[in-house]
């Protein structure tokens, strides 16, 4: 909006400003301990007093200099609702929303302790009851966006757009129906194909496919800017990455205690516990399993999960095996030992996380989406080039 309305401006400084403040806040809390959880490692009051200083001198810099620029940044041209401006207005509305939920539940918890005293825990359900429901319509407008023509737009054209890409949102919701459990991962899926699918279609749209010969397609498709195809590569990551989350919703655990040479089995795959060795390691001892992982009688993948223990510092850590095929995480942990040394038994975690890498390979498709768009040519011209001198050229003194 910026580039093309001059609009926004002072709320697209401000955003930018609130972006690595809240990330010099996320690594204080957990550098500082402040929040216990895996994500506090290495907590060190004196690291978190100079991160906290450094936080102090960001922010209250950054919104020194902004409210000291930000009258000189002057408002851009009108725009009605249903629009490009409109849709990307509503865009910042559902994700600064989330932001805030997000900081809400975080922060809640240290507040009631500090405040009164009491220990609360935020988790799960609150996330899932207060996160999808805005996650929900900004899925939804997220496909109608990039085809809304700017200042002023009709949104019945981009519907006769976008059938398409309804109709195969509701394919996928038919087909996860039948192979997903609980509405909202069965929604937040066929969300997912919308996304994707009408990035996929705006492309289209823009190049004209089956509509003209292959070449004048290919030819239209050279001559659009980066940054449109940067736009559906990174909405197509969101959804990559939303389909990972919804699906994660589906793993499988199971949490067992046996002795060596028991098989136990698990979505499809039989996890059979061969050997328990006693390890030596540089500064510690490790106890490593050994975890053949068969599927359909065939060996998928052997896993050596093992628990560590560190006698100078008394300290015991896991070590966890993962094997990924990009369709799914299988993933396992050693436990402790029970028994007698005779008969010993060790408990075994075992985790089938379908979709898992999703989560992943979506990021790298929106990081890839940015830096195509930053490789745009408008971003990149600046003052002209110099033209190099012919042989001809003669100097005049």
């Amino acid at each position: 909006m910026v580039e093309k309305r001059e609009s926004l401006k002072i709320w697209t400084v401000l955003l930018a400003i609130a972006t690595f403040s809240f990330s010099l806040s996320g690594t204080f809390l957990v550098r500082s301990g402040i929040l216990n959880s895996v994500h506090a490692f290495a907590n060190d009051p004196a690291r978190g007093i100079f991160i906290l200083g450094l936080l102090a001198l960001v922010i209250g810099g950054s919104l020194a200099l902004f409210a000291y620029r930000a009258p000189t940044l002057t408002a851009g041209g009108l725009f009605a609702p249903i629009s490009r401006e409109g849709a990307l207005v509503l865009n910042n509305i559902l994700l600064c929303s989330l932001c805030a939920v997000v900081l809400t539940g975080t922060m809640y918890p240290p507040f009631m302790s500090l405040l009164f005293d009491r220990t609360i825990s935020v988790g799960k359900p609150f996330f899932d009851a207060t996160t999808i429901p805005l996650a929900i319509p900004l899925f939804i407008f997220m496909g109608f966006g990039p085809m809304l023509p700017w200042k002023r737009a009709q949104l019945w054209p981009v519907l006769q757009r976008l059938w398409i890409a309804a109709l195969l949102a509701g394919v996928a919701f038919a087909v996860f129906t039948f192979g997903m459990s609980g509405i909202l991962p069965i929604l937040c899926s066929a969300l997912a194909v919308w996304v994707i699918a009408s990035s996929v279609l705006d492309i289209t749209e823009r190049v004209r496919l089956f509509r003209m010969p292959l070449s004048g397609s290919f030819q239209r498709a050279r001559m659009l800017p980066r940054s449109i195809f940067g736009t559906a590569i990174a909405h197509a990551g969101v959804g990559v990455t939303v389909l990972g989350l919804a699906a994660m919703s589906q793993a499988q655990h199971k949490i067992v205690e046996v002795p060596v040479g028991t098989t136990e089995h698990l979505a499809g795959y039989d996890w059979t516990l061969t050997n328990v060795t006693q390890e030596p390691g540089p500064n510690y001892s490790a106890l490593v399993a050994t975890l053949e992982v068969r599927h359909n009688g065939k060996i998928v993948t052997i896993m050596h999960p093992s628990k560590r223990s560190f006698n100078s510092q008394n300290q015991t850590t896991t070590e966890v095996s993962i094997h990924t095929n990009l369709l799914a995480d299988l993933y396992g942990v050693l436990g402790d030992k029970h028994g007698t040394d005779a008969a010993p038994t060790y408990v075994l975690r075992l985790h089938y996380n379908p979709l898992a890498p999703w989560m992943w390979l979506g990021a790298l498709i929106m990081a890839i989406g940015g830096v195509l768009s930053l490789s745009d040519r408008r971003m990149r011209v600046g003052a002209p080039r110099r033209a190099k001198p012919t042989p001809n050229t003669v100097t005049a003194a």
